[in-house]
């Protein structure tokens, strides 16, 4: 059976590596980085997070900006190239619901590969709800992990 497909944003990669206490839902985001490396679900990223989480650390954070982003790119998500359906799908977001470019980015990417897109970016949930394909971070279930089958005597 296929794993789960979630395509987290810059806002939940970033509560990977910054200060917890900054940040709300971290447990959660943790909680979705535990489950990619022990690929109880796959994690897809468009090309671009790494330029927009690095704009964020290195504008922040700028001492610990490359260990940070060293340790970000470390985890080896996969990165999907740019395709038609990706960017015919992120300028009809974009330009549907008055979103950013970046923003529909990721959330193309999952209604287009069938998976979740998870962000803590509530504004843009309530702007583009109506598609599907997302989830707040803060309502984001791991799947659950199947129970072993018992062995019987014999």
């Amino acid at each position: 059976m296929p794993k789960p497909l979630v395509v987290p944003d810059a806002s939940v990669l970033l509560k990977w590596v910054l200060p917890a206490d900054d940040e709300p839902d971290t447990d959660k985001a943790l909680v979705m980085r535990a489950a990619i490396v022990d690929e109880t679900v796959h994690a897809l990223l468009p090309a671009l997070w790494l330029y927009e989480v690095g704009n964020t650390i290195a504008r922040r954070f700028p001492v610990e900006a490359e260990i940070w982003l060293t340790a970000l790119v470390k985890f080896g998500i996969e990165e999907a190239p740019p395709s038609r359906a990706w960017l015919s799908r992120t300028l009809e977001l974009t330009h549907r619901h008055g979103v950013s470019f970046y923003d529909a980015a990721y959330h193309a990417l999952a209604v287009i590969h069938r998976g979740l897109f998870v962000t803590a970016d509530v504004r843009y949930i309530s702007r583009v709800a109506q598609v599907g394909s997302i989830v707040a971070l803060s309502e984001w279930q791991p799947p659950r992990k199947p129970m072993p089958r018992r062995q019987g005597k014999t």
